[in-house]
């Protein structure tokens, strides 16, 4: 018996031995591969790219991983106390290593083959988590071994717990205890319950397959034997433990959600910020702040939707989007399923056909009904200058098994709609410094990304003709000068060019441009002209000011040559440019005279805070302001920039823009704009805290409609979105500058006007720029102007 007893100890320590010599030998071969832990003190987790408005309302984020890290310092004693239970009750005690943990994965390896619960404390976790992959392995389980007793020398057990629960997975796409608290409680992880803790404390075990949302019948139960297993290590006593396990598990989804609606916006920022840092814009926590209003954005949403609805519906309804017919309500959902919302406008399957409306199935499953009075606009679509008979019932209009398009109002109740083919844009700049305020660039993000704000180049129209008569101004024209606005016909190959003729006009070779209505109004002043928006005149305009003087004027507005025809056309607005364009073109006539340049990111701010970028645009310097390095370019003379904000009120007191006085307002200046065959309509329009501008039409150019031009189309939502940009803020118009005079003018003439003269009205001009002397009664001209005539 000694001697069986001798050799079982001889054999006992000949595989203690061997065992030694081959984790020495494993200890030898791996050692020297062993990454640093130094680093971990600064390790730089995954954090998302986060874009906010200039009133810190949450835009978008970016990145695939949702964390919000936190310090030791404010993760609950309570939590900690979970996690231990759940994790690694031993954790204060060992050195990175529990030895029964790793006798029981040695066992569960020798019988199976393979390591299941791998014996892992928080520490070897954390090496893990930082340092090595997924690989389940021998020689891994060493080098997770070596690298936690390297851990524990180097940082203290706070530190460890730190970054283990900033970096764990915790599923829906979280990392980390704060994201999670987020994720499923949408509050702090310092304002959770006991039973909540205890909830997330259970995740890392199961984060994908038995979490609260997923599976709560498997989060309930490790919630509850973890609550049990504190109650048992005496972390919390026997009330503390019953109340905990008797609360109600109120887990639910909590995406974050953007804030404020600007997808377009999200979209300009990302691309910077790509284009900036590179893929870590997705993962280094950057922070950006834009020059966005909440309430402006939300206010350009609104309005560009609900203008283009309203042109929709004026002409008439489509027709389904897709005509299914009687099928199992199980079909219809599943059709459903695959649709999405755009803008509003949820999709919905017709049910039952009443004469006083029409049932709806919804997504959700539910039947809702949509009264019939939502319902009368919905005349037959034939084209864009027709509609069929109004319908008389539902029946005319929907049947049964037709996906069509609803929106909730209000009041809780649907109406009915449908998706506009239409699209608009809009943008809102500071026109002293470029920031921008708002943007919209289309119907839905989520229907089309298209940002035509800056992408779309559209022909403007109208709108672009206050910078021919700001460049006429500039060569010694005035308000008063006569303007003759009688047809014309050009067959002189030599100034005609293609894009200045229709098919028809192609065959001839002749040119016949033409005044909306077409009527003639002979001579009349260049103000008049402008506020009328006459074509005639506004092409003897360009002809009299030269073709390459204009392009070059305009030029320093910010429009590129190329994008700028080199003909007559160039009068009427035959020029490709995009929304954001014009714009910045405008805010020159708004704010004195500057180019400004549009900026969106006011700043950018690193994960710690840090200020990484300013912007620090060049700025319109006012009268009165002092001069400074960062003074924007003085374009034209101020003299012309006010003068053209005189002429372009008069677009709204007296011209096709006369809805706005709607407003309320007397500082307003603006420009409807509509291209050939209205194939684009435009407004833009200002004071001296606000230039917007409002583009409408379809991405394949076509016909808005005979009657729909740059007043029915665009003006309107520019009005809906001005009368909140304005809301409760005094009238601003900028200063009026040195060196004009006003004097009293006669109108058939354009001289200045005698004091018997009737019909004689004041006008603005230059010093040097003064109108022509009357005629006398023999039709000589009189001497200087009287001091009478000067006002």
């Amino acid at each position: 018996m000694t001697r069986l007893l001798k050799l079982f100890c001889w054999l006992f320590f000949t595989a203690c031995c061997a065992l030694l010599l081959a984790l020495s030998g494993t200890f030898l071969y791996v050692a020297p591969t062993l990454p640093s832990t130094q680093h971990l003190r600064n390790t730089r987790l995954q954090i998302p790219l986060r874009v906010y408005s200039e009133d810190l309302r949450l835009i978008a984020e970016f990145g695939e991983m949702r964390r919000a890290p936190i310090a030791f310092a404010d993760i609950p004693p309570d939590f900690i106390a979970a996690l231990l239970a759940a994790e690694d009750d031993n954790f204060t005690q060992h050195h990175g290593v529990d030895v029964s943990g790793l006798l029981r994965a040695l066992v569960e390896l020798a019988r199976t083959g393979h390591f299941r619960s791998g014996g892992s404390t928080i520490t070897m976790q954390v090496a893990k988590n930082y340092f090595l992959t997924p690989e389940r392995s021998l020689k891994r389980k060493i080098t997770e071994i070596l690298l936690a007793l390297q851990i524990e020398r180097e940082l203290s057990k706070d530190e460890i717990l730190q970054l283990y629960v900033n970096k764990i997975f915790l599923g829906q796409r979280t990392y980390g205890i704060e994201a999670a608290a987020q994720t499923y409680y949408g509050k702090s992880i310092k304002d959770l319950s006991l039973a909540q803790l205890a909830t997330l404390a259970g995740l890392p075990k199961g984060p994908s397959k038995c979490n609260p949302i997923v599976a709560a019948k498997c989060s309930l139960e490790r919630r509850n034997w973890i609550l049990g297993r504190m109650y048992r290590l005496g972390k919390i006593d026997e009330s503390r433990w019953q109340a905990a396990v008797a609360e109600v598990d109120a887990a639910s989804l909590h995406v974050p959600k953007p804030e404020l609606d600007a997808p377009w916006i999200a979209e300009m920022v990302r691309a910077e910020m790509v284009s900036r840092y590179g893929e870590e814009a997705y993962t280094e926590g950057f922070r950006v702040f834009t020059t966005v209003s909440s309430p402006l954005q939300q206010a350009a949403r609104q309005a560009v939707r609900d203008g283009l609805l309203e042109y929709d519906q004026r002409h008439g309804f489509s027709g389904a989007e897709q005509r299914l017919g009687v099928q199992a309500v199980a079909d219809w959902q599943s059709v459903l399923a695959q649709q999405k919302a755009f803008a509003g406008l949820l999709p919905a399957i017709v049910s039952e056909v009443k004469p006083d409306g029409i049932e709806v199935l919804l997504r959700s499953g539910k039947r809702e009904a949509v009264p019939w009075s939502t319902m009368q606009w919905a005349r037959p679509f034939l084209s864009a200058n027709s509609q069929g008979q109004v319908p008389k019932s539902p029946a005319e209009v929907v049947q049964v098994g037709d996906l069509i398009r609803v929106q909730r109002l209000t009041d809780g109740h649907l109406r009915f709609s449908q998706l506009p083919k239409v699209q608009g844009a809009l943008i809102s700049l500071a026109p002293e410094t470029g920031a921008i305020r708002a943007l919209v660039g289309g119907f839905s993000f989520a229907q089309s990304s298209f940002n035509r704000v800056v992408q779309a180049k559209r022909q403007p129209g109208s709108s672009l003709k206050p910078f021919i008569y700001s460049a006429a101004l500039d060569k010694g024209f005035t308000a008063a000068s006569l303007l003759n606005d009688s047809p014309m016909v050009f067959t002189n190959r030599s100034v005609l060019s293609d894009n200045m003729l229709n098919n028809d006009e192609q065959e001839t070779r002749s040119w016949r441009p033409k005044n909306y209505g077409d009527t003639f109004l002979g001579f009349i002043s260049l103000r008049e002209a402008l506020y009328r928006s006459r074509n005639l005149a506004s092409i003897r305009l360009l002809q009299d000011i030269g073709i390459r003087y204009a392009v070059e004027y305009l030029s320093a507005f910010g429009f590129s040559p190329k994008d700028l025809p080199d003909d007559l056309s160039l009068a009427l607005g035959n020029a490709s440019l995009t929304p954001m364009e014009v714009v910045r073109g405008w805010a020159t006539f708004a704010n004195g005279g500057y180019r400004i340049e549009p900026y969106l990111i006011e700043r950018i701010e690193d994960r710690e805070g840090k200020v990484l970028f300013i912007e620090q645009p060049k700025t319109a310097v006012q009268p009165g302001n002092a001069q400074s390095n960062l003074a924007a370019e003085r374009i034209i003379d101020p003299r012309t920039a006010y003068i053209m904000t005189d002429l372009l009120q008069d677009v709204i007191k007296r011209g096709g823009a006369r809805r706005a006085l709607s407003l309320g307002r007397t500082d307003l200046a603006g420009k409807t704009g509509t291209s050939n065959e209205s194939r684009d309509a435009w407004f833009s329009g200002y004071n001296a805290d606000n230039v917007t501008t409002v583009w409408t039409g379809f991405d394949q150019p076509q016909s808005l409609g005979r009657r729909e031009i740059g007043g029915t189309v665009a003006l309107p939502i520019w009005m809906r979105f001005m009368e909140v940009a304005l809301k409760d803020k005094p009238e601003h118009r900028l200063a009026k500058p040195e060196g004009l005079l006003s004097l009293r003018v006669n109108p058939q003439s354009g001289r200045a006007a005698r004091p018997d003269t009737p019909d004689a009205y004041v006008e603005l001009f230059k010093n040097e720029n003064p109108p022509e002397a009357p005629l006398t009664e023999g039709g000589a001209a009189g001497g200087s102007v009287s001091p009478m005539d000067l006002f």
